[in-house]
C-alpha cells in the first residue's frame, strides 16, 4: 500500500506560497486503482512525484509497502551521454534483473531501431519518453503512477503497443493516474479523488468525483 499521513506541501512562487497539499491522509491499498483530478496548476505533478519519492514533503509521512513506479514521462533517470542500450541495462541491475531481458523488451517496445544504441542525448523528447514508458514496463511495479496519461508525442504503434501491456498489468497491479480530465481516467480507474485548494477530496466512484469536480470548475 501507499499512504500519506498528514502531508503538507507547498512552493514560494517569488510573490505568494502555493500550497499543494494541506495536512492531507489518504491511502492507496494495491488491487484498487485511483484516479485523482486536479485543475492544471493545483499541483499534479508535484503529488505523483511525491508518491514515487522523487520530492519530499514539508511535513507528515509518506510510507511505501510496495514497489512502486517512477512516474510516466520522468526522465530524471536516464544518462544522456549512455545509449539505450546502456541505459537499460544499467537500471535492469539495479532493480536485480536479467539485463538481457530488459534490453530485449525495450528495444521491441520503443521500436527506436538503430537509435537504440546511440547517446540519449540524442533523442527527441517523443524517443525519450517512449523509452522511459518502456522500461517503467518492463519493470513490473506494483502501482504504477501515471501523469496526465500517455505524451502525446508517443507515435501511435507505440501507443497500441504500451496500452495492450499496461491493460494486462492492470488484472494484477495497480494504478494512480492524475489528470484534469475525467475521460483519461476511466480507463484506469473506478475511486477517484479530486484535488484542490490543498486538500484531497476521496470518493468510491469516478461518478462521484466528477461532480464535485465539475461543481467547482
Amino acid at each position: 500500500m501507499l499512504e500519506f499521513a498528514n502531508v503538507s506541501k507547498s512552493f514560494w512562487t517569488g510573490t505568494q506560497r502555493k500550497v499543494i497539499l494541506d495536512r492531507v491522509s489518504f491511502r492507496v491499498d494495491i488491487g484498487r486503482s485511483l484516479g485523482i483530478l486536479a485543475p492544471n496548476g493545483t499541483g499534479k505533478t508535484t503529488l505523483i512525484n511525491m508518491m514515487a519519492g522523487l520530492e519530499k514533503p514539508d511535513e507528515g509521512t509518506i510510507t511505501r509497502n510496495c514497489k512502486i513506479s517512477f512516474p510516466l514521462g520522468f526522465m530524471g533517470g536516464l544518462v544522456s551521454r549512455h545509449t539505450a542500450k546502456e541505459n537499460t541495462r544499467y537500471v535492469a541491475r539495479l532493480y536485480g534483473l536479467d539485463p538481457d531481458y530488459i534490453e530485449a523488451f525495450c528495444r521491441w517496445l520503443c521500436g527506436l531501431n538503430e537509435y537504440f544504441d546511440m547517446p540519449v542525448g540524442t533523442y527527441s523528447q517523443g524517443m525519450r519518453a517512449r523509452l522511459t514508458f518502456s522500461l517503467m514496463l518492463a519493470l513490473e511495479f506494483d502501482i504504477y503512477l501515471i501523469d496526465e496519461g500517455m505524451p502525446q508525442t508517443m507515435d501511435a504503434e507505440f501507443n497500441r503497443k504500451a496500452g495492450d501491456i499496461l491493460r494486462e498489468r492492470l488484472e494484477n497491479t495497480t494504478v494512480i493516474i492524475v489528470s484534469h480530465q475525467a475521460a483519461t481516467l476511466e480507463r484506469f480507474a473506478r475511486s477517484a479523488a479530486v484535488l484542490r485548494d490543498g486538500q484531497l477530496h476521496m470518493f468510491d466512484t469516478l461518478e462521484e468525483a466528477k461532480q464535485l469536480y465539475d461543481y467547482q470548475a
